[in-house]
């Protein structure tokens, strides 16, 4: 298992399993989506997610595959790249 880990932070914010979650978050409050509203656009596209995973992943507490970035970036109506800025 893989985790982006930095041991002088402190603890709440040593270990991460994602790189994108802040900027999820970041995208969907600009946009003033809820959790939930996200969650069910992202249902729409036939990725079958929970308001409790979105959370998660947000969180840097799950991780994201390839297929969900290209999910969020489109249900964001970002690009994958904007996802991964200033990470």
């Amino acid at each position: 298992m893989f985790f982006l880990c930095d041991n002088q932070a402190p603890l709440s914010e040593q270990c991460h399993m994602n790189i994108i979650g802040f900027n999820i978050r970041k995208i969907r409050e600009r946009k003033e989506w809820t959790q939930d509203l996200l969650a069910a656009k992202c249902n729409l596209l036939q990725w079958n997610i929970s308001r409790g995973t979105l959370a998660k992943i947000e969180a840097k507490v799950r991780r994201v595959t390839d297929i969900e970035v290209k999910i969020l970036a489109q249900v964001l109506n970002v690009t994958i790249e904007e996802l991964f800025e200033d990470t």
